[in-house]
């Protein structure tokens, strides 16, 4: 499945928050993408990745290639607030990714605890349904350094509020989904 080409486009209701969680390269972005196609409603990409080297400008090229002209992107990596408030009701936004966001900001030295209950908050306010990306990183190893250990760490937190909020949570492996919360909508497999 790439993009959104191989999908009915039969609607269905989304729930305020959905989550899609996943390792990577586990087809989770391709999952979030189908997953906000079905809804049939305007698509709004919000995109946290910052292109700091040549590779990451290629990944961004190509993440925007594979979703088409369908979609409005707004390049968000730290504050969501005002792209998530201007979101239109009758739409649905997909944030990509949750990972990225608190990579951000823990590279900032920003208040990390006070950027989630933020970001919680901003996605309560949204005015569409909003489907986040994010990284499941607690299947590893512990990370041998003090910055990868926090970085874990938080990331974990922060995928239990998100899933905590949401009311569809799809967990992605190897490109499967699986309802973590929630149930799969038909056609999405």
């Amino acid at each position: 499945m790439t993009g959104t080409g191989s999908l009915s486009t039969s609607t269905f209701s989304l729930p305020a928050l959905s989550l899609v969680i996943g390792g990577a390269r586990s087809g989770k972005s391709r999952m979030a993408e189908a997953l906000v196609t079905l809804s049939g409603r305007p698509r709004t990409y919000i995109a946290t990745a910052q292109a700091f080297d040549d590779e990451m400008v290629i990944r961004i090229d190509q993440h925007r290639n594979d979703r088409g002209q369908d979609w409005n992107t707004i390049e968000a990596p730290m504050h969501l607030g005002p792209a998530l408030a201007a979101a239109p009701a009758d739409g649905v936004v997909l944030l990509d990714c949750a990972t990225l966001w608190l990579t951000n900001h823990l590279l900032a030295e920003t208040s990390l605890r006070q950027e989630m209950a933020n970001l919680l908050a901003e996605l309560a306010a949204c005015p569409a349904p909003v489907v986040v990306v994010t990284n499941e990183v607690g299947l590893s190893v512990v990370p041998e350094n003090r910055l990868a250990r926090r970085f874990r760490d938080e990331q974990g937190r922060l995928n239990q509020h998100l899933a905590a909020q949401a009311g569809l949570v799809i967990g992605v492996m190897a490109g499967l989904p699986f309802a973590l919360k929630g149930q799969l909508p038909q056609g999405l497999v």
